[in-house]
């Protein structure tokens, strides 16, 4: 027995295989087209490998267990992340419109998982080009020798160092004062900081003139931005190899905690990371489909661009661990010279009767004969596996770890240049489908006039969004994308995702979905595709969601801010949200998720209304009939 709600006028709502076929061959389509193949595949492969493949992924490996991470990765990616990819890429190949055009030819009522798509790709851009624009500042700054964040500032009496750069580190300093000029708490908002302001204006004007006419212009800038962060990735590779100590960081990333597989929250986190490093549920891929030729082979694109993201994260965490793996060496080889010199100065020594290989031998030697002394010493615990397990999260990673081991490179320059051109890169080729993702559902929604040019309605979404970013070039700005990063694409995604699935099988039906593929690739989904859209990527998402909210809806919501006061400082003080900041979570999560609910009440009771409306001059008309047929 097959499951299927009805679903009344689905054929008048979407065109048949034959309107298609003379589309096809007419071209009187509307819609704008891919010029090839090619740039097609590398503006998906761009949209789904970001930033979150270079800093989050390896966050994560690192957090749960090494290697251990990948193996529910990876599943979680077949099950999950494949079987939804192939679905949007042929539906919007299919029904040939935006995301909001897609769902609402489905059914009417299921138009707010467009809508819901269109609010996520809004609110992770705001952020995300203000990532692009901290890039920038870095990028800008990276023509200096030495680098800026290399050494410590002097005071105003040049006579010491600035003292909360001595007490921190000049990675540390020239991120949160110089850069982001960091308040204590997100209550402190401070001032717009200026050179963050004008970084933000070019992030933004490079975006629009990138995007000024859709996939004409992206898909021209996609041949750069899509393959050059896979070379600079390959340099840093052969580059980190040569380096001491990076072999430590690559092996200690594929150690893998067999313990991990059994926590919860190490397969919760997989399969959210799923949903990011693909880009799922933003409504860009199937916009970016839409575009293709209705026979195009998108079972074959789906399987290919899994298998690009997934490889490339893996590439992307060991080049990552590489250059980690130097900086923990050098840091624990700085931490024992500064013993050594400690016991060498201690003990009155010679030079060089310490070195490192004999520093562990020498030191329970003169532990064993002078206890006292090495006690009163306070000497440093250099432990290279506490150096290469430092959290390496988000924002962190790339503008302070990373950096730091940039400056221990010969020429930094030069690999501070490459490092922020991919980072560059990589947003700006995820931004495309971020702005696909909002500008094709507001055209669906005929929100502006059906004349008005894309440069203009790619110009003011742009413009809007800029306005709005500016929060985050504040001094508080950093605690505001934060907040962004952790609510904006969470819930909704997961929500959106599930919705989907269930929308194409259950409502669009799965038998007339088969066909359509048929249709377009020459042969019916086999089994793996049959079983994973019917039961197990639905059930996947459902316990996914259920776990999210178990595990976080009753959590306590802190955050980590920079104050020289703190009592622990240089460690970030673990602040909680003000009460007020909840009304915040509830529109970027909550807002995007009750879109769905709320489009099908407004239309269903709309839809009522309606027919009572058209009833009324019918019981009017029957009443008349009535009584003159009394009368007579």
């Amino acid at each position: 027995m097959k499951f299927k709600l009805p679903n009344p006028g689905l054929e008048d709502r979407i065109p048949s295989h034959e309107r298609l076929e003379i589309l096809e061959k007419e071209e009187v389509d509307d819609r704008p087209k891919w010029d090839n193949k090619t740039q097609y595949m590398l503006t998906c492969v761009g949209f789904c490998v970001g930033l979150g493949n270079v800093w989050r992924f390896p966050y994560l490996c690192q957090k749960y267990g090494g290697g251990a991470f990948m193996i529910p990765f990876l599943i979680l990616l077949v099950v999950q992340g494949i079987p939804l990819l192939h679905m949007e890429f042929a539906i919007g190949q299919r029904l040939r419109k935006g995301s909001v055009g897609v769902w609402n030819g489905i059914h009417p009522y299921l138009g707010g998982v467009g809508i819901a798509s269109m609010c996520v790709s809004f609110l992770v851009s705001l952020y995300y080009n203000t990532i692009i624009a901290w890039v920038m500042w870095y990028f800008f700054n990276s023509f200096q020798d030495p680098l800026p964040w290399s050494h410590c500032p002097l005071n105003d009496n040049r006579t010491g160092y600035v003292e909360e750069c001595a007490k921190s580190s000049p990675v540390d300093y020239f991120w949160y004062r110089s850069t982001l000029n960091s308040s204590t708490s997100i209550d402190d908002s401070g001032s717009i900081q200026w050179w963050l302001l004008l970084c933000l204006v070019c992030a933004w004007a490079v975006l629009y003139v990138c995007c000024i006419r859709g996939i004409e212009t992206t898909g021209k800038a996609v041949y750069v931005t899509s393959t050059l962060p896979y070379v600079v990735l390959t340099i840093f590779l052969i580059r980190g190899l040569t380096l001491k100590g990076s072999v430590n960081g690559i092996v200690f990333l594929f150690t893998p905690d067999i313990a991990e597989l059994s926590n919860p929250d190490t397969w919760l986190n997989a399969g959210a990371q799923v949903f990011y490093s693909f880009s799922l549920a933003f409504g860009g891929l199937i916009s970016f489909s839409s575009y293709n030729s209705v026979h195009n082979h998108c079972e074959q694109d789906a399987v290919t661009i899994s298998v690009i993201n997934g490889i490339t994260s893996v590439y992307a965490a060991t080049v990552i661990y590489s250059i980690i793996g130097f900086r923990a060496t050098e840091r624990y080889d700085d931490c024992n010279d500064r013993n050594i010199l400690s016991l060498m100065n201690t003990f009155d020594l010679p030079e060089r009767n310490i070195t490192a290989d004999n520093y562990d031998k020498v030191l329970e030697n003169l532990n064993l004969t002078y206890p006292e002394v090495i006690k009163n010493l306070n000497l440093e615990t250099c432990n290279l596996d506490a150096f290469l397990s430092e959290g390496v999260e988000g924002t962190g990673l790339a503008f302070i770890v990373f950096t730091e081991a940039i400056t221990k490179m010969p020429i930094s320059p030069l690999w501070s240049i490459l490092f922020f051109i991919m980072l560059f890169c990589l947003g700006l080729s995820s931004m495309f489908g971020n702005i696909e993702g909002v500008l094709v559902p507001l055209q669906d929604l005929k929100v502006f006039p059906k004349s008005w040019p894309k440069e203009a309605l790619t110009g003011m979404i742009c413009l809007v969004s800029f306005l709005i970013a500016l929060i985050f070039v504040q001094a508080s700005g950093n605690y505001w994308l934060a907040l962004f990063d952790e609510f904006a694409g969470s819930i909704p995604l997961l929500i959106i995702g599930f919705c989907e699935m269930v929308g194409v099988v259950y409502i669009y039906g799965i038998d007339r979905f088969n066909d359509d593929i048929e249709f377009m690739i020459g042969h019916k989904p086999n089994i793996f595709w049959q079983a994973t859209w019917r039961v197990i990527s639905p059930l996947v998402m459902f316990v996914i969601l259920l776990f999210y909210f178990v595990t976080k809806v009753n959590k306590e919501l802190f955050y980590i801010a920079w104050n020289p006061d703190y009592v622990n400082f240089p460690i970030l003080e673990r602040l909680p949200f003000p009460n007020w900041i909840y009304a915040i979570i509830f529109i970027l999560a909550g807002v995007p998720s009750l879109v769905i609910p709320g489009t099908f009440l407004f239309k269903f009771i709309r839809n009522r209304c309606r027919k009572q409306n058209d009833l009324q001059p019918l019981q009017t008309v029957a009443s008349a009939v009535s009584i003159n047929g009394l009368s007579n």
